[in-house]
């Protein structure tokens, strides 16, 4: 019998995005189980609690019992440890995403030497999308179709009416 492959994709996703989704459905080619993870990051200051993250996620991935959503406090080294794996799964939109992504995986090769990374490049037609355009977007109050996927968009106007456009 062959070892189960699984990966971990970890971030903040304030809010998941059609980017992510992308990556997500990558792996779901390449592992056998994909573990999303929501962290939380002390530094950052979400628009949507962790559990609402979760529960986008959860829209976007229900009826695939390969895709487990999760969340974690700490660093991604001992979420991987906990998980037991050493895939940590990255998309990649461009160059500067990659230099970040690069020294973060060497940061947390530090805390675990078995880490290995795996960076997948964004689709060229979601080069545009991240969860800041989303989140200034509700703030202007314009369209995310673009960005999010229909059940993440309506379950976002749910909780947050005031980002939904005038027109829409």
């Amino acid at each position: 019998m062959t070892e189960k492959r699984k990966c971990v994709f970890a971030g903040t996703f304030d809010p998941p995005t059609l980017g992510h989704k992308s990556v997500i459905e990558a792996c779901l080619g390449m592992f056998d189980e994909v573990v999303l993870c929501v962290m939380v990051n002390p530094k950052k200051q979400p628009l949507f609690s962790l559990e609402e993250r979760r529960e986008m996620f959860a829209l976007d991935f229900q009826g695939e019992p390969r895709v487990r959503v999760e969340s974690f406090s700490g660093t991604v080294a001992e979420f991987l440890k906990k998980e037991g794996t050493r895939y940590y799964v990255r998309g990649l939109r461009n160059g500067t995403d990659f230099d970040y992504e690069n020294a973060d995986f060497y940061a947390s090769r530090k805390l675990d030497g078995d880490i290995i990374a795996v960076y997948l490049p964004c689709p060229q037609e979601l080069l545009h999308v991240s969860s800041s355009i989303v989140r200034s977007s509700l703030v202007f109050k314009t369209p995310i179709d673009e960005y999010v996927s229909e059940e993440v968009k309506e379950y976002i106007y749910r909780k947050f009416p005031q980002g939904k456009p005038l027109n829409g």
